[in-house]
């Protein structure tokens, strides 16, 4: 079962995930960078809530967020070669 949140409600849920957690965001960044190389957003969200016992809308939520960062991290442009 995929779980949407609305943009208001993940965005309360990440800026609470430090305070019920007791971690921070690249924390949490970095234990799904060091997890199992899962693909699917919904096996990484069951992972994490089973890991570290975290209720899923917040496991859900930082896959999310994680997911969204990583895709707008800038790419460096390809430099052009002189003919």
């Amino acid at each position: 079962m995929s779980v949407t949140h609305s943009p208001e409600i993940h965005a309360k849920l990440i800026e609470r995930i430090p305070v019920v957690t007791g971690r921070g965001l690249h924390e949490w960044f970095d234990a799904l960078d060091k997890g199992p190389g899962l693909l699917r957003c919904q096996d990484r969200s069951n992972w994490l809530a089973d890991e570290y016992e975290l209720p899923q809308w917040y496991a859900q939520a930082l896959v999310t967020e994680y997911d969204r960062r990583r895709r707008n991290r800038s790419i460096p442009a390809p430099r052009r070669e002189n003919a």
